[in-house]
């Protein structure tokens, strides 16, 4: 069983200038479990995390001729180039994006939506004390599921008028919560 080097701080700095791949593995081995928890709290996504890890990695290894033991400790200096690198990617325009166009995931259509029962809160009475056109364009578009535009189709009426209509029972069944 061989015994695992361990190295001082100057020692360790002194390697990686040199480019020593036993003093990044050693530095990649006892340091990236912290950096990526840094990284972590910064991008909950487990996965950007790890990415984000690699990129701290290969900017220590480019970057470690920039490194001044005057100005603070090589720990701090990573944690502070892997957080660094973790709010660049969440300030990112990608970033955004993607957040903006995440899938749905099918969870979403769980259970949820089914144990919805309109009668357990009510709803249904209050639905029929609307008027008869009203009480029909909100069956067919909240208990039914019909978007306006199938509405529009099967009452034969101008989509503009649908839109009114269910406005306007919305603002009735509203001011009959009240």
């Amino acid at each position: 069983m061989s015994e695992e080097k361990k190295y001082g701080e100057t020692e360790l700095v002194m390697l990686l200038k040199q480019r020593d791949r036993g003093g990044f593995s050693y530095l990649y081995d006892n340091y990236s479990p912290a950096l990526y928890s840094v990284i972590l709290s910064i991008l909950p996504d487990r996965e950007q995390s790890s990415d984000i890890l690699q990129e701290v990695f290969i900017k220590i290894w480019r970057q470690v001729e920039s490194y001044d033991s005057n100005k603070g400790r090589l720990y701090t200096w990573m944690i502070q180039i892997a957080r660094n690198s973790a709010i660049d990617l969440v300030r990112s325009t990608a970033y955004k994006q993607s957040q903006k166009n995440q899938e749905i995931e099918e969870s979403v259509y769980s259970n949820k939506l089914e144990d919805f029962n309109p009668d357990k809160i009510g709803l249904r009475p209050m639905v029929h004390k609307l008027r008869q056109e009203h009480r029909e364009l909100v069956e067919l578009s909240y208990f039914q599921g019909f978007t306006h535009e199938e509405i529009a189709k099967a009452l034969d009426m101008p989509l503009g008028t649908v839109k009114t209509r269910l406005r306007s029972a919305l603002i009735q069944l509203r001011t009959m919560f009240k």
